[in-house]
């Protein structure tokens, strides 16, 4: 049996507003070999640009691989090696019996592509002094400034169902709280 390859994956997501303009930065490294990836959209969150951060970084691999991948968000590093993303696909997207998980778009994709590398998330303190964490921050907020940014379908098609509900519940909002007047 073959030795996997060992690929270095640095990710970034950033968001002016959040919700708002949205990028994410990847920085890959093997060996000598270096590889950046940026991408942004129009409207999106922070903790979207960071998951999608790590599934363009995963994706970019041409094969299976054994992967340390860096990000600066808890919330990714700790969904996936604290298991908290498999427990909520286990729930059916839940997080808890009456709480939706965010983002199920975005994690189902992450979680096949866990499934398929052998990978360790790592956290790395943002805004450090990590060459490779600044690196993909630049990245990350140069994608987000970019002008005509694409839709984060996924996204936009949560938030258009949430205004639906909204309207719905007679105004009063998700939780259905308020005095109508």
């Amino acid at each position: 049996m073959t030795e996997l390859k060992h690929i270095v994956i640095y990710t970034d997501g950033a968001c002016t507003g959040n919700p708002g303009p949205g990028g994410y930065g990847v920085v890959l490294l093997h060996g000598s070999h270096r590889k950046e990836l940026s991408g942004g959209y129009r409207r999106t969150t922070n903790n979207r640009m960071e998951i999608l951060a790590a599934i363009v970084g995963l994706e970019a691999l041409k094969e299976e691989c054994r992967v340390t991948l860096y990000s600066d968000s808890q919330y990714v590093v700790n969904a996936v090696e604290k298991g908290w993303a498999w427990k909520w696909e286990a729930n059916g997207w839940k997080r808890n019996k009456r709480e939706e998980a965010l983002n199920p778009d975005l994690w189902k994709r992450l979680l096949r592509l866990c499934e398929y590398h052998n990978v360790e998330f790592r956290w790395v303190r943002g805004h450090a002094g990590n060459r490779e964490n600044e690196r993909c921050d630049q990245l990350a907020t140069g994608a987000a400034r970019q002008p005509n940014l694409p839709a984060d379908e996924g996204y936009e098609a949560t938030t258009a169902r949430a205004s639906h509900a909204d309207r719905s519940a007679g105004g009063y909002g998700r939780s259905g709280y308020g005095r109508r007047r």
